[in-house]
């Protein structure tokens, strides 16, 4: 016994990646069912902002923490299997952002999509995330769209990741765990019983440098142009483009990684910013700025159109401004809606297609398609289950 307790500490120091690596592990697959194994430590690399045309590029919007939703949206459109797992090939899906708040599925939804992120990029396939104006709060510490259900997720995640911290400090070969709570007061004003045990684990967390921060939300970017296509969560202004889009993107997640305070940059707070913009996003389209839309996208070279969530389109999938502002948030989300997912396709710089999951398709548009017209709304050309759009 004695040689083997002189034994075990050199044992841990010459295994720590090993060990943090199985630990981790554990952790994962305890809060979501997952296994993901740790990445290799690598150099940061700058986010990439720019992408040449796609052969097959599918757009998903607002999931807000409805797994079961979010994966009905991707096989939609073929990316996942029976099994859940990667099934898209080469294929490149953007999500457009607002995967936190008003659901229970927020960190499961983050694991999964960071899942399909390997298992398409081992494919050739590519999964890119976006911010979406609730990431931004989240990460603020703004918690007011958070659920009882998110809550409570969020404090089965600081259980197990404390005890993943517990179970690493027992070998002294490995470098302290940093604690997420470090710094956190145990009360907060007007938040009392079991709510601030969840706004505690949240804020642990979200916060810039936190450990779900760090981790996923760091993969985001902010603004996003794939061919003639521009993403963005609520959309762009001339001002926004002059500052740099590449520049915007670097910024943001440098505050995520905690190196630029505890609030957002300007151009992600408030009413004009990218994740908060509805000026081409109204349903009645007279209430959409096709004027400074159109200026925006002349001042990005090749731009066409510009792609959208933040804003949920009662109708479904439709595009406004002669086709130049496409909308895409259907409220999918039991907890915002609970509307039927559908996404957007698109194939090369030639025709979108709107896939959806609603079988009265064709009918729900003969309906409302001259009352939309009426209001001026641009509705997508249609079929039953797969709608063309003519770019």
């Amino acid at each position: 016994m004695e040689d083997l307790k002189a034994k075990t500490p050199a044992s841990c120091k010459d295994l720590p990646a090993l060990l943090t690596s199985f630990v981790d592990t554990f952790v994962d697959f305890s809060v979501t069912g997952h296994f993901l194994l740790p990445e290799t430590p690598t150099p940061p690399q700058p986010l990439q902002t720019y992408y040449p045309p796609q052969d097959r590029l599918i757009a998903i919007g607002d999931l807000h923490g409805d797994l079961a939703k979010t994966k009905q949206s991707l096989r939609l459109a073929n990316l996942i299997d029976a099994s859940d797992k990667w099934a898209g090939g080469s294929a490149t899906v953007v999500q457009v952002g607002d995967v936190l708040d008003r659901g229970g599925d927020e960190l499961k939804i983050l694991y999964f999509l960071e899942k399909l992120r390997r298992e398409a990029a081992r494919c050739g396939g590519t999964v890119i995330t976006m911010h979406g104006n609730h990431e931004i709060m989240n990460v603020e510490g703004d918690f007011r769209y958070a659920t009882k259900e998110g809550l409570d997720e969020f404090v089965n995640w600081a259980h197990w990741y404390t005890t993943g911290n517990r179970m690493k400090s027992l070998c002294k070969g490995l470098e302290k765990p940093r604690d997420p709570f470090e710094g956190l007061p145990s009360v907060f004003n007007n938040v009392k019983g079991e709510s601030a045990e969840g706004f505690r684990a949240r804020i642990a967390a979200l916060r810039p440098d936190g450990p779900v921060t760090s981790r996923f939300l760091s993969k985001n970017v902010t603004v996003l142009v794939i061919g003639d296509s521009v993403f963005v969560h609520g959309g762009l202004l001339a001002k926004h483009v002059k500052y740099g889009l590449e520049k915007m993107n670097e910024e943001v997640r440098e505050w995520i990684n905690g190196v630029k305070g505890r609030l957002a940059p300007e151009y992600c707070r408030g009413g004009n910013s990218v994740v908060w913009l509805r000026k081409f996003s109204d349903e009645i389209a007279d209430k959409c700025d096709c004027s400074a839309l159109e200026h925006v996208l002349a001042t990005i070279p090749g731009a066409k159109r510009m792609i959208m969530g933040h804003t949920i389109q009662e109708f479904g999938i439709n595009g406004a401004c002669n086709e130049r502002a496409i909308r895409i948030d259907v409220g999918m989300s039991k907890g915002c809606g609970n509307g039927l997912p559908e996404v957007l396709e698109i194939n090369g710089n030639s025709s979108l297609r709107i896939l959806t999951s609603n079988p009265l398709y064709q009918k729900k548009y003969a309906s409302s398609a001259e009352a939309g017209r009426r209001e001026g709304v641009g509705l997508l050309e249609h079929g039953p289950q797969q709608v063309e759009v003519k770019a």
